[in-house]
């Protein structure tokens, strides 16, 4: 008999796509009013094409916060940074949205996934580990 698997087992890739069609079905996460017209970053000129991106990311992040606890908003604005074109100067390194982490978070802890901790941050709590082991446990790993 074959153990259970967790997060850490499968894909990075394939967990987030089935943790996000996930968090879809399961219609607790509530899309806010400007999903579809805000920007995800500084340095971003238009709004993500795919209509599902803000669960993609919902599912990124609780999977971030199941293997390194104590991320919070400033975390996620470095971790989804990128390179900012400033035109003919040089390039620099352009934060994340603040908002988008920041509502996210507030998702994930109304739905009992993540709760905050005492050092700072976010973790992970029982339930919301079960969950994400649950939606690992599920994605078949090729031979």
């Amino acid at each position: 008999m074959e153990a259970s698997k967790t997060v850490k087992d499968v894909s990075p890739h394939d967990f987030v796509k089935a943790y996000a069609a996930h968090l879809k079905r399961s219609g607790k996460v509530e899309l806010p009013p400007w999903a579809d017209i805000v920007k995800t970053a500084v340095f971003k000129e238009l709004a993500p094409y795919d209509s599902d991106w803000y669960y993609i990311r919902a599912a990124s992040m609780a999977r971030k916060i199941y293997l390194r606890q104590g991320l919070g908003v400033g975390g996620f604005q470095r971790i989804y940074g990128g390179r900012k074109r400033n035109g003919s100067r040089p390039p620099h390194f352009g934060k994340s949205s603040g908002s988008v982490a920041r509502h996210i978070l507030q998702q994930l802890e109304r739905m009992n996934l993540i709760d905050i901790d005492a050092k700072g941050g976010r973790r992970i709590t029982a339930q919301g580990q079960r969950d994400l082991d649950q939606v690992a446990g599920r994605i078949v790993v090729a031979p």
